[in-house]
């Protein structure tokens, strides 16, 4: 198995304070931001091996559409595991799950060794959602790390959009774009997690539906510096939009081929279309009926002559 790749983002993993036996990786990341998530009773935040996790026997649901789970797995390939899965601890370093086997079972498919974890304590989910929010709501999170608490709290704590928004005092709207950023292609969201695209970037790319064209603009605008006004300008405008071959325009006649053209046609009393190409030309004759293209080859006999 393939070692697990870093993620952009730790999502509710950001918010609690890691175990003292995780790396000290993440401990390093909060002190380079200037912060410490707050003790959340009953929970700490672990990297743990995949293969000391089992499923919860209790669990309801027993289909995983395998699409699906095959999707998200290229996705973990990309950008690694955003969002945690919530474990209890049964022996030291056995665990079974409590939310999150959909993520457990894409992060088997996708290679992964080790995913991250919030290792709850206490069996009172109502206890841990709050103790995230409040946290949510006093932590700098980048914006893909606030996305993925954001579609977490959602999915696996019952929380509703109008409950996030009001306990973080944001709009509805502002949850429901940031959770949008977690559908850009993964190297736009790299890009957002260094910093090098803002979250108002990430928004206004969101207005394209095509990914290449995504990530085109998101080349430009770190290339060009570009404000995020200009790129909702250049979204609006449409001029990365997906391309097309620009269909040819017809070309301009030839004043000389025109005046060719009107003299044969009233010679044969018919339409006649004449051409010029690059290397050769064509002559197009119109005729309605049999007895009409003997009419117009006679006309044409090598006695006739054009005036």
């Amino acid at each position: 198995m393939t070692a697990r790749r870093g993620g952009l983002g730790r999502g509710l993993g950001a918010l609690i304070p890691a175990a003292a036996e995780s790396t000290d990786a993440y401990q390093s990341m909060s002190a380079d931001r200037g912060y410490a998530p707050a003790p959340v009773a009953g929970a700490v935040f672990r990297e743990i091996p995949l293969d000391s996790v089992t499923p919860n026997p209790r669990q309801p649901r027993n289909h995983f559409d395998e699409d699906a789970l095959a999707e998200l797995a290229e996705s973990l390939k990309e950008v690694g595991l955003l969002q945690p899965i919530v474990v209890r601890e049964l022996l030291p370093g056995r665990y079974e799950l409590v939310m999150g086997e959909r993520r457990w079972r894409a992060s088997r498919l996708a290679g992964l060794d080790q995913v991250p974890a919030i290792v709850r304590e206490t069996a009172d989910d109502a206890m841990l959602r709050d103790a995230l929010l409040e946290n949510l709501h006093r932590q700098q999170l980048n914006p893909l790390e606030e996305a993925a608490a954001y579609e977490q709290l959602l999915r696996d704590f019952g929380a509703t959009h109008e409950e996030l928004a009001g306990r973080l005092g944001r709009s509805r709207s502002h949850v429901t774009n940031t959770i949008r950023l977690l559908g850009l292609p993964p190297a736009v969201q790299r890009r957002v997690a260094a910093g090098v695209l803002s979250a108002g970037h990430a928004r206004a790319l969101l207005s394209l539906d095509d990914a290449d064209a995504q990530d085109r603009l998101a080349t430009r605008i770190v290339a060009e510096g570009l404000s995020v006004r200009a790129v909702e300008e250049i979204v609006a405008l449409g001029e990365e939009g997906p391309r097309k071959r620009a269909p040819r325009k017809p070309r301009s006649p030839v004043p000389a081929l025109t005046q060719i053209a009107d003299r044969l046609a009233d010679r044969l009393e018919t339409r006649v279309k004449v051409d010029m190409g690059r290397n050769k030309g064509r002559i197009t004759v119109e005729f309605a009926t049999l007895e009409d293209l003997e009419r117009i080859v006679e006309a044409m006999s090598p006695d006739s002559t054009i005036s």
